[in-house]
């Protein structure tokens, strides 16, 4: 009975007995997971159970450092030692009243550079593998541009030296010089013909003896031969990382001709017949670019540009783009999710009849500033916010046909000065499946004498002949990819000026625009180019959707006493294999307001329905690359009432053109 009541008391001498150790005691370094790094930086991290406040012992060859384990029992350590690159064992030990426990982990440190070909983690010792040589372990490249190409690559066949698949270091597939430094020589053909009908008036002495009608022959021919060589020297690595610096120059020749069948339609000499041929050389770029600095590691950066290089201000080019003078800084942040312009131009004069630079002062200054914003609201959509400024000073000009450029030869054609602020908000991407684009202008400012209004009884403060300038332009785009097609609907509105005379100019104008827009180069109103019959101006100037009533888009002055239009237009592009695309598009045009239409003409009323404007454009690459490209299309007018008020006829107009462009 006795050693039977002192056995509980032995039972608890035995279990006081036994070791601490021998309770279960946890410990885990990454998860029980190999180590694996790019950096000679390394964090440890792991959990353990015991007691908060409990130290780890951590050790890496010869170094040992510690770490605590925290609430909830999870511990770090950010290793203090660089790391070489190699393979190592990371030992963890916890230790806590008498227990003890050890684990560890293979490391494998690989940092930038040869790296000897070998096992990603450590071979056991079952298993003997011969030692490799250095000829074996390195094979080394002096650049990646010269890796040889996968077998499939190599068994193409070539269509000859002139083949531009053919690698070659004139062209920028391979280094020039060195590892980073590349030149791109490039030459470009581009050869346009098109027939077209346009109102022509047969003038004082008309081409046929015996014509009596006020608007004569409305046929027309234009086409040029355009060659352009590039040279590109730039330092980079081609492939996200900016160019650290940049020369680049761009040398034009352009012959172009034109045949019209009515007199004083080429020059103002009836004498000088029906056609006119020219041919004009132009340094079109010039210019350099440096990178001032690297803004992150994400390469982020800031750079500048200074000389005669190509810039537009928005996502359609509504309101500048250009090829001038000028100097950008731009660059962009935030892993490229903002990117900003800021650039001033102190504009080139243009030739009149290649539209290309020429050396002369223009005398017009423009700035603008911008920044855009990708995934704006929405991933996918990218908005854009702008501020442009104009100066175009009081300037005195025939262009080289004869004609008076500058004032626009119309009212008060006198010397005056405009200067605009343009505030713009645009946006191009997507919302979910829909497509969309959009731009909102207000343009504000002032001309000291624009010809329309003329001028005004002088005021007190001795700015009578002002006209303030307030005027707004929108356009929206929405589309939808369904498969091999993408149809379009768009509106574009430019708000047009119903008092002319009232100093209030209301009719918005642009800079100096090419909108890709409603059809863009393939539609009617845009590419033509329309004259307003009895007076020196364009209804609308070539390559622009505005009826600005300006002498011309290249040598003319903003006019913000026009009649505005209002477009809305229905388009599909189909994509009817890889190497053809066709573009159908139908616009309906009107004039805002026609009051001035009717102070220039002394006629009315005059009606606002321009009519419809019909296009067809198809694009072909037959070797599916931009090597060769052939643009051909047609389009047609269909008169409204208003264009038949003007022009006395409400026949359909067309044309039709061909664009044939080579690069290589």
């Amino acid at each position: 009975m006795r050693a039977l009541q002192l056995l509980p008391c032995l039972v608890c001498l035995v279990a006081l007995a036994t070791p601490l150790s021998a309770q279960d005691l946890h410990l885990a370094l990454n998860g029980g997971q190999p180590l694996f790094t790019r950096t000679p930086a390394l964090t440890l991290a792991g959990t353990s159970d015991a007691p908060a406040g409990s130290k780890v012992e951590v050790t890496i060859g010869a170094a040992t450092h510690e770490a605590v384990v925290a609430e909830g029992g999870s511990w770090h350590l950010d290793w203090p030692e660089p790391l070489a690159g190699g393979q190592y064992t990371v030992t963890a030990r916890v230790t806590d009243a008498g227990r003890s426990v050890a684990t560890d982990q293979p490391l494998i440190v690989q940092l930038p550079g040869r790296l000897a070909r070998g096992p990603l983690l450590p071979v056991g010792l079952d298993y003997d593998s011969p030692e490799e040589t250095a000829a074996a372990d390195f094979q080394e490249f002096t650049d990646r541009w010269r890796i040889v190409p996968p077998p499939y690559e190599l068994t193409v066949k070539s269509r000859g030296k002139w083949d531009p698949y053919n690698q070659s270091r004139w062209k920028g597939d391979l280094p020039w010089r060195g590892t980073d430094l590349f030149l791109n020589v490039s030459a470009v053909s581009d050869t346009l013909a098109e027939a077209r009908q346009l109102p022509t008036p047969s003038g004082v002495s008309a081409d046929r003896p015996g014509s009596i009608r006020f608007f004569g022959r409305d046929g027309q021919a234009f086409g040029f031969q355009q060659i352009a060589l590039s040279a590109d020297l730039f330092k980079g690595d081609t492939a996200f990382k900016p160019i650290e610096w940049r020369v680049k120059g761009t040398v034009v020749v352009n012959l172009n001709a034109v045949k019209v069948a009515e007199n004083a339609v080429v020059r103002p000499d009836v004498r000088d017949g029906t056609s006119r041929v020219r041919g004009f050389l132009a340094l079109q770029e010039l210019f350099g670019e440096w990178k001032l600095r690297d803004l992150s590691p994400n390469y982020d950066f800031v750079s500048v540009r200074a000389g005669i290089q190509p810039f537009s201000s928005d996502f359609r080019g509504f309101v500048f783009t250009d090829t001038n003078f000028g100097v950008r800084l731009f660059g962009n942040y935030h892993a490229n999710r903002e990117q900003y312009n800021l650039a001033v131009f102190d504009r080139l004069e243009k030739d009149t009849n290649s539209g290309l630079n020429t050396f002369e002062r223009r005398r017009q200054q423009v700035a603008v500033a911008n920044v855009y914003r990708q995934d704006f609201l929405t991933p996918g959509y990218t908005a854009q916010t702008s501020l442009h400024y104009l100066r175009d000073e009081a300037t005195f000009k025939f262009d080289k046909n004869g004609f008076l450029a500058r004032p626009d030869p119309v009212g008060s054609a006198q010397p005056h000065e405009i200067e605009a602020v343009y505030l713009g908000v645009t946006g191009s991407g997507h919302v979910g499946r829909i497509n969309v684009e959009n731009a909102l202008y207000f343009v504000t400012g002032k001309d000291s004498l624009n010809p329309i209004a003329g001028p005004a009884r002088p005021t007190k403060d001795g700015e009578g002949d002002r006209v303030d300038i307030r005027a707004f332009m929108g356009a929206v785009e929405l589309s939808v990819d369904r498969d091999w097609y993408r149809p379009k609907l768009a509106y574009f509105y430019a708000s047009g000026d119903g008092d002319p005379v009232d100093r209030n100019a209301k009719g918005f104008d642009s800079i100096f625009d090419n909108p890709a827009f409603a059809g863009g180069g393939f539609s009617f109103w845009n590419r033509m180019g329309i004259r307003l019959a009895g007076s020196g101006v364009t209804l609308v100037s070539r390559g622009s959707l505005l009826p600005d009533l300006r002498s011309s888009k290249e040598e003319g002055q903003p006019n913000f006493v026009n009649p505005g239009l209002q477009l809305a237009s229905a388009a599909v592009d189909l994509d009817l294999t890889p190497k053809l695309r066709a573009v159908l598009t139908a616009n309906y045009l009107r004039f805002d307001r026609t009051e001035t239409l009717e102070l220039v003409l002394f006629q009315s009323p005059i009606h606002r329905e321009i009519g419809w404007d019909l296009s067809a454009g198809v694009r072909w690459r037959p070797y599916l690359n931009q090597n060769a490209v052939v643009v051909g299309g047609v389009a047609a007018l269909l008169p409204g009432k208003g264009f038949a008020d003007i022009y006395e006829s409400r026949s359909p107009l067309f044309a039709a053109f061909t664009n044939l462009i080579l690069t290589y």
